[in-house]
């Protein structure tokens, strides 16, 4: 089989040479398009590919139209937005990720973040600890597990909520489980995001969410920019300025929120995942997956239907 390692922002070196020990070990070819600058690329590359793993590339119903012997792609990271998923599905096309390689990276971000955020962006003026506050963890997945993991060395009081996560779940890892979303704003002096983009979160941080924060409060999204309503969250923390917000996804609205000086940060480029560790383990994990799925046809990271 001809797997295609397609990233337009390449893995490390060390990362492509996992991949290839795993993919040569269990027989298959490697191909890489790296740096590519032209969607035409991609599609060239990709018409003889049997598998394909991509980074932070659009597989659309264009990409998927043109991999004609495609059985599988799969995302090295979490997310997975960046797939068109109806798409794979109508191509019978197996779409995955690799939750949980990148989940460290993105939690020891949000604790680079938040202690910025609490010391004032390191201007020279007082801040405040985090030790004793309240913590609110929105979605307590693989990123969440690791948020609440580090939050207590901290001191922190760690709370949870994540729909598809049982409360007792969240209560056997030594964290608080609220009833709902509303109840973990109005509770916590800091709310970190982690919830994916989907029809029913996208625009779901919105001014009456945030607005239940305590006075003082800290929003940090590593999570997706859709997420937030960024009109709203615009227009409350002109109100509040009280409110901090800080993120590693540039908002549309970048230079309206810098105005709030002192209140608002974001990394020039999402980085939660950009270390070296993460990226040599999701793409080695993609590499696995795909030897699994045409070992013995293992779809357990499989996210279409």
């Amino acid at each position: 089989m001809k797997i295609l390692v397609a990233t337009e922002k390449p893995f490390a070196a060390a990362a492509v040479e996992g991949i290839r020990k795993e993919v040569e070990a269990a027989g298959h070819e490697l191909a890489l398009l790296e740096k590519y600058t032209e969607k035409s690329q991609l599609l060239n590359a990709v018409a003889d590919a049997d598998a394909m793993i991509i980074r932070s590339d659009k597989v659309d119903a264009e990409v998927l139209d043109a991999a004609k012997n495609l059985k599988i792609v799969v995302r090295a990271g979490a997310g997975y937005d960046n797939i068109d998923l109806a798409a794979a599905t109508a191509h019978n096309v197996v779409a995955e990720n690799t939750p949980g390689q990148n989940a460290n990276a993105v939690a020891e971000l949000v604790f680079g973040l938040l202690v910025m955020a609490v010391r004032g962006f390191y201007s020279g003026k007082a801040g405040s600890e985090l030790l004793g506050k309240k913590l609110g963890i929105l979605a307590f997945g693989n990123v969440g597990r690791n948020v609440a993991r580090i939050a207590k060395g901290f001191g922190m009081d760690v709370y949870a909520y994540d729909a598809y996560c049982p409360a007792d779940v969240i209560e056997a890892a030594g964290v608080h489980a609220v009833a709902n979303q509303d109840a973990l704003f109005e509770q916590c002096d800091v709310v970190s995001l982690h919830i994916p983009a989907t029809a029913e979160t996208k625009q779901s941080i919105n001014r009456a969410l945030v607005g239940k924060m305590k006075k003082g409060g800290v929003l940090v999204n590593t999570a997706r920019k859709e997420v937030i309503n960024e009109a709203e969250l615009l227009q409350l923390m002109a109100e509040r300025t009280d409110l901090k917000y800080v993120t590693d996804i540039k908002p549309d609205a970048d230079a309206e929120f810098a105005a709030f000086e002192g209140r608002y940060f974001s990394t020039p480029k999402k980085m939660g995942a950009q270390t070296a560790e993460a990226n040599i383990n999701a793409g080695i994990a993609a590499a696995k997956q795909i030897n699994a799925y045409f070992a013995d046809g293992c779809t357990k990271f499989q996210v279409n239907k």
